[in-house]
C-alpha cells in the first residue's frame, strides 16, 4: 500500500487537512477538506479560553476552569473522531497513513490557566494550542508517528529533508495543488509540505 501522512494548519474551531502519499522524492495530494474541531452540541468546545476569560473577568475562576475542561474534552474527542475517519477513508482508498504533522508558531510554555486568563494574547495562543494538541493526541490514539512542525523552520526542514532549495519548495508545493482548484491557499500549501515532511521522517 502506498504509504500516506497527514498535515494540518489550525485556525479557531477548524484545521485545513491535506494529505500526501508517495516517496521522500515525489508525492501527490490524495485528500484536502476542512475539518471542523467543533461539538455544536457543547459550546464549550468553541473558544473555550475565550468563553473562560470572560468569566474569569467577573471573578469565577471554578467556572472558567470547568469550561476549559468540557471544551478541551469534547475537542479532543471530536478531533479523534475527524482523524480516525479520515484515516480509514483513505484505508478504503489503498493509502497506509503512517504519520501526523501539526504546523505550530514558536510559542512558548504554557502558563498557570489564571496567567493565561489575564492575558488576551495569551488567550489566543491556549485556543491554537488546544487544536493543536488534540489533533496530536488524534494521531496517538490511531497510532500515528506525530510531527510537530514549526511553521518558520519549514523551508529549512524541507532543505534538510527533502534537499529542495527555498525557490523549488514554493514550485513544488504549487504543483501540488495545480490540479486540484481551489483552495490551494497557504493553508493547504504549509499543509502540504508538513505531511510530505512527515512521510519523509522516519
Amino acid at each position: 500500500m502506498p504509504r500516506a501522512a497527514l498535515g494540518f494548519r489550525i485556525h479557531l474551531g477548524w484545521a485545513a487537512l491535506v494529505a500526501v502519499a508517495g516517496t521522500r522524492r515525489e508525492v501527490r495530494v490524495v485528500e484536502r477538506s476542512r475539518l471542523d474541531l467543533v461539538d455544536r452540541a457543547v459550546p464549550e468546545s468553541f473558544e473555550p479560553y475565550h468563553k473562560a476569560e470572560a468569566l474569569a473577568a467577573d471573578g469565577d475562576l471554578a467556572e472558567a476552569q470547568d469550561v476549559v475542561r468540557r471544551g478541551r474534552r469534547a475537542v479532543e474527542r471530536v478531533a479523534r473522531q475527524a482523524v480516525g475517519r479520515v484515516v480509514r477513508g483513505l484505508a478504503r482508498e489503498g493509502f497506509d497513513v503512517v504519520a501526523l504533522a501539526v504546523l505550530h508558531g514558536a510559542g512558548r510554555p504554557a502558563p498557570p490557566l489564571g496567567s493565561t486568563l489575564r492575558s488576551h494574547a495569551l488567550v489566543h495562543t491556549a485556543e491554537g494550542e488546544l487544536m493543536r494538541h488534540s489533533l496530536a493526541r488524534a494521531g496517538e490514539a490511531t497510532r500515528l508517528r506525530v510531527v510537530n512542525t514549526p511553521e518558520r523552520d519549514l523551508d529549512l526542514a524541507a532543505r534538510e529533508k527533502l534537499g529542495l532549495a527555498p525557490d523549488a519548495v514554493a514550485r513544488r508545493t504549487a504543483a501540488l495543488g495545480a490540479s486540484l482548484g481551489a483552495p490551494w491557499t497557504r493553508d493547504q500549501k504549509q499543509a502540504a509540505l508538513a505531511a510530505w515532511l512527515a512521510l519523509a521522517t522516519r
